[in-house]
């Protein structure tokens, strides 16, 4: 059936805060040449503001020594990689959305790890030497990059502290919290810090603690932070994992149910809320995070999270990534929106086209969005296969009618799925080699563009009438503008010359 939408002439604002943070692996990848290759790609299609990752304090980064001298132990900080880390991110135009962890092994109480590369996540053996650290390495930031750049990079206390991350109790968390709290404002209380950082387990009971905690020892608080994963229990086959997953709507619903929480809290309710992860699998060996139709299944996420969500950051941007070992193919079900060989992935697209966007809002239903800037429109369509109860495999159409900007106008349009911008689609007809050559790399990432097609769009009763179609697993973005025809002024040009008698 074709839904017949008639476009409004105004709307309200969209609020979309797609690029205002993106997730990586540990910070320590940003040494590797090929992560930066992939942050130069995001950065030149997408243009996020900020990047999230773990590891600051972790061993591969080195900042955190202790050395023996007289029979006493001192501290000793070295910021040689972390200076390299931080050039390359601002370098790429973009600055850091600073995660406190994970506790150096001179630092360490115990001897629990997580992850391959073996971050440890035990409390401190001493809170005064952490935050010292804290504190000693926002000073140097601060020194090094001057003080108003580095007071408009946030600053996040630990990573999941409710699932395995933090070795701890939750009384422990809050510990941490305070001492590293007091640090960040220590170096200048403009930077802005906050937490839990929670996943998905005992939500309430940890924000609630939390938030009363700060309340109550009148704790600096300048954000709130959580992660949103849409997977159930994984189940595994060889290498991978697979999980169902559920609507992308579960996302919504959690934002919606951390807003309800936060305005119990007079003090907490106007804070701004930071997803910093969010994904639908929460494993770096989901083949899920490949496919078209994650593209499709992100896309219904992108349109409406900015409504409760002041940012929203996709975990993760690149493949160069460790957590469960070294990747093992260019496909592997890595979180990357751009894989090895820097071969973009369908979900690339979605952060594209949203980045794209109108600043004005006109309509949105389950698979379409409608904005405008002044000369612009954007309309962008999505239709992941069976996420919704009772629906058949088939296409979603529309016939839009949208107020005219002009006489005439051109239709771009961008399309992912099936065959194209879907290059694991490709790799499977290559026989899925462990290994690219040159040609396979390049055959691949011609692969991975989308579908472009243009049309002449032309003013009828004020208005211009657009047909679209969204095929399963599919994800689309129109763009319309306004044009002059300048047609007459090539005197004797005829590009439709019937060229054979």
């Amino acid at each position: 059936m074709v839904k017949e939408i008639k476009i409004p002439a105004s709307g309200r604002p969209f609020r979309n805060n797609v690029r205002f943070c993106v997730g990586t692996g540990r910070l320590g990848l940003a040494l590797q040449k090929e992560y930066v290759e992939h942050l130069k790609i995001v950065q030149q299609s997408i243009g996020f503001s900020h990047i999230r990752g773990h590891g600051l304090f972790s061993d591969d980064v080195g900042i955190y020594r202790e050395y023996e001298m007289d029979g006493e132990r001192h501290s000793f900080y070295n910021f040689t990689y972390l200076d390299r880390i931080i050039d390359t991110y601002l370098e790429n135009n973009i600055r850091p959305f600073l995660e406190l962890g994970f506790m150096p092994e001179a630092l360490k109480s115990g001897p629990e790890t997580i992850f391959y590369w073996k971050g440890n996540v035990t409390p401190p053996a001493s809170y005064e030497k952490w935050a010292e650290l804290i504190t000693v390495t926002l000073n140097h930031l601060i020194e090094r990059y001057g003080r108003e750049e580095v007071i408009s990079w946030p600053v996040e206390v630990w990573n999941e502290p409710n699932i395995g991350f933090w070795a701890g109790t939750m009384e422990d968390y809050f510990t941490l919290y305070d001492y590293s709290a007091k640090a960040v404002k220590a170096a200048d209380p403009r930077i802005q810090v906050g937490g839990p950082a929670i996943c998905g387990v005992e939500t309430e009971k940890w924000l609630r603690g939390f938030f009363e905690f700060c309340i109550e020892n009148d704790q600096p608080l300048d954000f709130v932070s959580r992660h949103c994963y849409t997977a159930n229990q994984p189940e595994r086959r060889g290498h991978y994992l697979y999980h169902t997953l559920n609507d992308p709507t579960y996302m919504i619903e959690e934002l919606k149910e951390t807003r309800e929480i936060m305005e119990d809290y007079p003090q907490i309710r106007n804070l701004p809320l930071h997803i910093t992860e969010f994904n639908s699998s929460y494993v770096p060996v989901c083949p899920v995070h490949d496919t078209d139709f994650h593209a499709a299944y992100i896309a219904r996420i992108l349109s409406e999270a900015g409504e409760y969500a002041d940012s929203y950051s996709y975990w993760t941007f690149s493949d160069v990534f460790e957590e469960q070992d070294v990747p093992k193919a260019v496909f592997h079900g890595g979180f990357g929106l751009v894989a090895l060989n820097s071969i973009k992935k369908p979900t690339f697209y979605a952060f594209e086209f949203f980045s794209r966007a109108g600043k004005e809002l006109l309509y949105r239903d389950e698979n379409l969005l409608v904005t405008r800037d002044e000369e612009r429109y954007v309309i962008i369509g999505w239709n992941p296969a069976g996420m919704r109860k009772n629906k058949k495999n088939a296409a979603e159409s529309y016939s839009l009618k949208l107020p005219s900007m002009g006489e005439k106008a051109v239709l771009l349009s961008k399309e992912v799925g099936g065959s194209h911008g879907n290059p694991l689609k490709t790799w499977s007809n290559l026989g899925k080699p462990r290994s690219l050559t040159e040609e396979e790399v390049a055959v691949l990432r011609a692969a991975a563009e989308p579908l472009q097609k243009d049309a002449r769009l032309s003013e009828e009763k004020g208005l211009y009438e657009v047909e679209l179609e969204i095929p399963l697993n599919h994800l689309c973005m129109l763009e319309i503008r306004p044009v002059e025809d300048r047609t007459e002024s090539y005197a004797g040009y005829d590009e439709g010359f019937r060229w054979i008698k």
